[in-house]
């Protein structure tokens, strides 16, 4: 009994490199299961594809003359769009680990507390890559051409990341509120969907409404969309990419102590 005892006294604070290879290794742990889940890569890659073949060669041609020109304009709106979909996958997993009892199982293990949380985040930020790099590829080969340079192309990576990890955020919050998986899906049709189809990801400004005109200008969609758009081509991006980065950093600010808040109460 007094064995038992020590072992439930434990304490759960570990120092802080201790809590970055727990991290690392449950990061380690999300990745090596799409080898045992192919239906999860194949999301990740078919998805990407199937919209960028079908904006393209649908809506290429009725907006913007023809498929190159509208590539060009369309690309990185389609790769901002599947970035911040993606995002939503975390409050996904996160939602199906709780539910399925993983959080419970890593719990009675001495490991940090946050860790389960960290490594999710920092598993889907690594699937994020391989997506935008999906995409990004295949657009080059249809036709889509760099002007930015490799500087720009890592830029752009870079701050898509960024803005992915914060909106991931407002997806954990979702997945610890959600009671199963589907209901965080839901969160995705009726908030995500809408907000990055009322933008210019997809068209230009100047073709919608004047009363929708003046939402799109400030959607941190299009602000995104315009950032991607100017690092790859070598336009113009630097106050696109700071309003990005000040919109990632607000939207953190906000979300990601009440998503830990929430995270500490529910595990």
């Amino acid at each position: 009994m007094t064995t038992a005892a020590a072992t439930v006294a434990l304490p759960r604070r570990v120092n802080p490199v201790e809590a970055l290879r727990h991290t690392f290794t449950l990061a380690w742990r999300s990745l090596v299961q799409l080898k045992h889940n192919p239906l999860e890569l194949l999301d990740l890659s078919i998805q990407p594809i199937m919209f960028v073949v079908l904006f393209t060669y649908v809506f290429g041609g009725a907006i913007s003359g023809s498929t190159g020109d509208y590539l060009m304009f369309a690309l990185p709106g389609i790769i901002v769009q599947n970035a911040i979909f993606a995002s939503v996958t975390t409050g996904v997993g996160l939602n199906s680990d709780l539910t399925k009892g993983v959080f419970d199982r890593l719990r009675s293990l001495p490991i940090a507390r946050s860790a389960p949380l960290a490594g999710r985040i920092l598993a889907d930020t690594v699937k994020q890559v391989w997506s935008i790099a999906l995409i990004l590829g295949l657009g080059v080969i249809l036709g889509f051409r760099i002007h930015g340079g490799v500087q720009g192309v890592l830029g752009a990576f870079v701050l898509l990341l960024v803005f992915s990890l914060a909106v991931s955020w407002i997806a954990v919050l979702v997945g610890l509120l959600a009671s199963e998986p589907e209901k965080v899906q839901i969160f995705a049709f009726v908030v995500v969907f809408p907000l990055t189809f009322t933008s210019n990801a997809f068209v230009p400004t100047d073709t919608m409404p004047g009363w929708l005109q003046k939402w799109v200008d400030i959607n941190p969609v299009t602000i995104l969309a315009d950032a991607v758009r100017g690092l790859l081509s070598g336009g113009a991006a630097a106050t696109y990419v700071v309003q990005s980065l000040l919109w990632a950093v607000a939207i953190a600010a906000v979300f990601a102590p009440i998503a830990v808040r929430a995270f500490k109460r529910r595990v």
